[in-house]
C-alpha cells in the first residue's frame, strides 16, 4: 500500500510546482513524510531553501521541522512514488485553455515514473482533461500502462490567496482515483494532513467538474452584481446600499461587484466553456458572465473619465492616482490583474497616472506590464481610484484624500469601502 510506504518513509512524495498552491502542500506533507519539492525555476528554489516563500503567503515558520528536498533537478523525482502536480493552468490571449504547464509537468513525471507509482493532479482543468490529455503523456514518456502499471487521481486545489483563516488543512479536500483502490489510497494520503476532512468523489471527472464549477459559480454571481451596478449607476443609486438592504433577508446571497482577475475565478470558467463548446453546446450564462466581468476595468476607467470631464478639467492635463494593482486585496500577486484595464482606459484618453501598492513588487510590475510603480504619491491629483481594498487602505479618511486632490477632485471607490466617508469631493463607486 502506497499510503503505508509513505508513512514508514520507505518512499517519498513529490510536489511538482511550488507556487502558492504547491508549496503549502509540500511543506504540510513534509511534517509527516519524506517530500521532494520540485520547481522549474532555480531562483525560486534557492529562496525556499532559505525559508522564503516567493509568493509571500507563508512565513519562515512554515519551513521548520520539515523533511523536504527542494530542487530544480527533475532527476531528484526518481526517489518518489507518489507525485502531486500543482502547476498553473492559464488561458491564452484569446481565452482558450493553455495546457502547456500541465503537459510539461506530465512529461517531467512521465520520465521518472515507475511501476506502482501514483500521480495526482491538483491543477484546475475541464472535466476529462486528466484522463484524456495528461494520462497519454504519462504513458508515452514512461512506457507504462495506465491503471495496470501506475495509478492516477485528481484532487483539486482549494487554496485562497491572502486568506489566513481558510488555510490548506482547514478546507475539506475533494479526492478521486482511477479505480477503487487508488481512490482509497489517495484519500488516505491526504487525510494525513487535512484536518477538515476529505470528500471522496466517485470519479476523476466528477472531481474535475466539482472544482471548476466552484469558481464559475462565483464568477456568474459577481457578474450579476456588476451588471446591477451598471444599471443602478444609471438610476443614480448606490449598489452597496441596495445590497445592504437586500442582504437583511436570510436567504439573499451576499456577492458584491468588483474587478475579477487572478488565475482562478477570472480563468477557470473559460475552461468549462471551452469543453462545453467542444461537445457542441454554447454556454450562454458562463460566457455572458465572463464578458461582463472582463469589461468592468474599462467601465471603471470610462466612469472616471466622465467625472473628470464633468468637473471641467482637460483630460490631457489631468493626473490620476491609482491605489492598488494586485489582482485582489492583501496579496502580492499581480498576474491577470484587471486594474490594468482601468489603467489602459485612462491611457487611451491621454490621462497621466501614478500607481502605488503596498505589496506589489516594483520589478514584477515593470516586467509584467511595462509600468513604473511609484513608492508614494507625488503632487496633486484630479482623481484617486481606490482599486484594491488592501488592509492598509481600509481605515483611510477624507482628510487623506483631500491631501492628494486638487479642487473639485474625484474619489473612485471600486469596492465601496469609503461609503459615507467622503463629503467634500465627488464620490463614485460601483
Amino acid at each position: 500500500m502506497i499510503f503505508e510506504q509513505l508513512l514508514k518513509k520507505e518512499t517519498k512524495l513529490s510536489l511538482i510546482g511550488l507556487g502558492y498552491v504547491g508549496l503549502p502542500i509540500a511543506l504540510e506533507f513534509a511534517k509527516k513524510i519524506k517530500v521532494v519539492g520540485f520547481d522549474i525555476k532555480p531562483e525560486r528554489v534557492e529562496l525556499m531553501k532559505k525559508g522564503i516563500d516567493p509568493s509571500n503567503e507563508l512565513t519562515s515558520e512554515a519551513f521548520r521541522d520539515t523533511d523536504i528536498l527542494l530542487t530544480s533537478n527533475p532527476e531528484d523525482l526518481r526517489s518518489a512514488s507518489f507525485h502531486i502536480i500543482a502547476v498553473p493552468t492559464p488561458t491564452t490571449k484569446t481565452n482558450l485553455p493553455d495546457l502547456t504547464p500541465v503537459i510539461k509537468a506530465s512529461e517531467t513525471v512521465g520520465k521518472v515514473l515507475k511501476k506502482g507509482d501514483y500521480v495526482v493532479y491538483e491543477s484546475t482543468v475541464y472535466p476529462g482533461c486528466t484522463e484524456e490529455d495528461c494520462v497519454p503523456v504519462l504513458e508515452r514518456f514512461s512506457g507504462l500502462k495506465y491503471i495496470r502499471d501506475f495509478k492516477v487521481g485528481f484532487s483539486p486545489e482549494r487554496i485562497n490567496p491572502g486568506d489566513h483563516n481558510h488555510t490548506l488543512t482547514k478546507i475539506v479536500k475533494v479526492t478521486s482515483g482511477c479505480d477503487e483502490e487508488s481512490a482509497d489510497n489517495i484519500t488516505k494520503v491526504y487525510e494525513m494532513i487535512i484536518t477538515a476532512g476529505v470528500h471522496k468523489a466517485s470519479s476523476i471527472k466528477v472531481a474535475e467538474a466539482a472544482k471548476i464549477i466552484e469558481n464559475t459559480q462565483r464568477d456568474i454571481n459577481i457578474a450579476f452584481m456588476n451588471e446591477l451596478s451598471i444599471i443602478f449607476n444609471k438610476m443614480g443609486i448606490n449598489t452597496f446600499e441596495v445590497l445592504e438592504a437586500a442582504g437583511t433577508k436570510w436567504n439573499f446571497l451576499k456577492f458584491f461587484p468588483g474587478l475579477v482577475g487572478g488565475h482562478c475565478i477570472g480563468v477557470d470558467p473559460y475552461y468549462l466553456s471551452y469543453k462545453a463548446k467542444a461537445l457542441g453546446y454554447h454556454p450562454q450564462m458562463i460566457d455572458s458572465g465572463r464578458f461582463i466581468n472582463d469589461s468592468m476595468g474599462r467601465y471603471i476607467g470610462k466612469q472616471t473619465v466622465k467625472k473628470i470631464v464633468h468637473a471641467g478639467k482637460g483630460l490631457k492635463d489631468s493626473r490620476v492616482l491609482i491605489m492598488g494593482i494586485t489582482f485582489k486585496e492583501n496579496v502580492t500577486d499581480i498576474r491577470n490583474s484587471k486594474v490594468i484595464d482601468v489603467i489602459s482606459e485612462l491611457d487611451d484618453f491621454g490621462i497621466k497616472f501614478d500607481i502605488i501598492d503596498p505589496g506589489a513588487s516594483k520589478h514584477e510590475v515593470k516586467e509584467e506590464y511595462g509600468i513604473d510603480l511609484k513608492e508614494k504619491p507625488s503632487g496633486k491629483y484630479d482623481a484617486v481610484i481606490l482599486a484594491v481594498s488592501h488592509n492598509e487602505y481600509m481605515n483611510l479618511d477624507e482628510s487623506f484624500f483631500s491631501s492628494l486632490l486638487n479642487k473639485d477632485g474625484i474619489v473612485v471607490d471600486v469596492k465601496g469601502i469609503l461609503r459615507g466617508k467622503i463629503h467634500n469631493h465627488t464620490y463614485w463607486s460601483l
